[in-house]
């Protein structure tokens, strides 16, 4: 070994030392103060403001930009009697206990839904649509536009994480 290397403190000491050093420091934060269940963070819940926007995927009109649709809209084509759509965002995530504040913009004159277990809203063609709901449980809920030819490519779901975690 050369003397710089004698010298040198290792990889592993310095990991060493800025681990004690960590833990001292978190030690004197802690002094006097007991780890109790009672200090597990408490969630509040918030409302939140959600904008989902109905966004045309692969439809009709669409046929003279793009001509392979012609086919695939002509009866016994892969989109005889359905259009593409999507929900923009098709995730939205919450915590349990929030209270979500939908805007719904549906910007073209078809007329969608947004429909859960436990709430249903008509989307008129170019009209902005607003819903109140409250996230009572966590869970992963599945959302989906209940027009027929919108189905089953209009989807998206609401995660609700558990307010404390582990407790759910």
């Amino acid at each position: 070994m050369s003397p710089r290397n004698r010298s040198t403190p290792s990889h592993e000491s310095l990991l060493i030392s800025l681990a004690f050093g960590a833990s001292l420091a978190v030690a004197s934060c802690t002094r006097g103060q007991s780890a109790t269940p009672s200090d597990a963070r408490h969630y509040t819940p918030t409302t939140r403001a959600v904008t989902i926007t109905t966004v045309p995927l692969l439809v009709k009109e669409e046929q003279s930009v793009l001509p392979f649709l012609k086919e695939d809209f002509a009866k016994g084509g892969v989109l005889d009697g359905k259009e593409v759509y999507g929900f923009s965002p098709s995730t939205v995530t919450v915590i349990e206990g929030d209270t979500i504040q939908f805007t719904f913009i549906n910007p073209e004159d078809d007329a969608h839904s947004f429909v859960m277990s436990d709430l249903a809203v008509s989307l008129p063609g170019q009209k902005t649509t607003t819903a109140t709901y409250v996230a009572k449980r966590a869970g992963v809920f599945r959302f989906v536009c209940a027009v027929q030819a919108h189905l089953p490519m209009m989807w998206g779901q609401l995660v609700v994480l558990p307010a404390s975690p582990g407790l759910s």
